[in-house]
């Protein structure tokens, strides 16, 4: 894929933040439940410098699936750098106070569930009311990737709890149905909870990646006039794991380009709304 550079052109406030990127290296423990085994290192110095070479301040670190609950590599990271980095961990139902408490103090502020290929969690169980309940009471969030046909099964009992949500990658709409899909209709109409956030990244988990850019586009104009920026923001998925043949960073940046034109509402969604969200604070500069 030739690809030339490109440096997002920074919002006035000097901030920019890329909301999903991984970092991992070769030796860890792997969950013995994965879709994905990666054979390389993604280091975060190689990280930060690409946040550097493309005109990002801060970037929002998402536990990877094939690491399972074991969020230390993460942690690690975050904290050598917690004025720059923010962490979205994997944590089981039962995960005691003290090591949630642990993740906030190092940087974490929300929890994901990737359920790609797994079960839908029983939500309305005591044992994930409670989990909700403490992660509402950290000022957390709980990002959620799975297929959007799914997503109704799953965001009202997110809702009902009082949670804010976050869902990941345009919401995974079916590659042959795109934004026609039910289920991104369902998220669209999610908008007016106003506790539903979307990142716009990895258009390559739903479209081929020739269309990545005029699909995403189309997907992300009818997100804008659902939820506006004040709800979106824009990802890397640096490195890419499973599809690192398919993306690289200066295309995530161009891709954002093909999606975004408005200024002001590139502000928005690159600064103003994750830095509120993942809980930044001061200058890194």
């Amino acid at each position: 894929m030739q690809i030339e550079e490109t440096v997002l052109t920074p919002p006035a406030s000097g901030a920019a933040v890329d909301t999903h990127a991984h970092v991992f290296r070769q030796g860890l423990t792997l969950a013995d439940s994965r879709r994905h085994t990666p054979d390389y290192d993604a280091t975060p110095a190689d990280y930060l410098a690409l946040l550097d070479a493309h005109g990002l301040t801060h970037g929002v670190l998402v536990q990877p699936s094939f690491l399972g609950t074991d969020n230390s590599h993460m942690v690690e990271v975050l904290r050598a750098h917690p004025a720059r980095l923010r962490g979205v961990a994997v944590v089981a139902p039962e995960v005691a106070d003290s090591e949630l408490h642990a993740l906030a103090a190092a940087g974490v502020v929300g929890i994901r569930l990737n359920l790609i290929g797994l079960e839908l969690p029983a939500l309305e169980t005591p044992a994930w009311q409670a989990l909700l309940a403490r992660v509402n009471a950290l000022g957390w969030h709980v990002e959620i990737h799975l297929q959007a046909a799914r997503l109704h099964a799953v965001i009202p009992a997110l809702l009902a709890a009082g949670c804010r949500v976050v869902v990941d990658h345009f919401g995974r709409p079916d590659p042959a149905l795109g934004v026609s899909d039910p289920g991104f209709q369902y998220l669209l109409q999610q908008a007016g909870s106003g506790q539903v956030w979307v990142k716009l990244s990895a258009p390559y988990r739903n479209w081929a990646a020739p269309a990545c850019a005029a699909s995403g586009r189309l997907a992300a104009q009818q997100l804008l006039d659902a939820y506006t920026p004040d709800r979106l923001m824009w990802g890397s998925d640096w490195p890419h794991t499973e599809h690192r043949h398919l993306a690289s960073y200066p295309a995530a940046t161009q891709w954002l380009d093909a999606w975004i034109d408005d200024p002001a509402q590139r502000r928005t969604l690159l600064a103003d709304t994750p830095l509120r969200l993942f809980q930044f604070q001061g200058d890194i500069r």
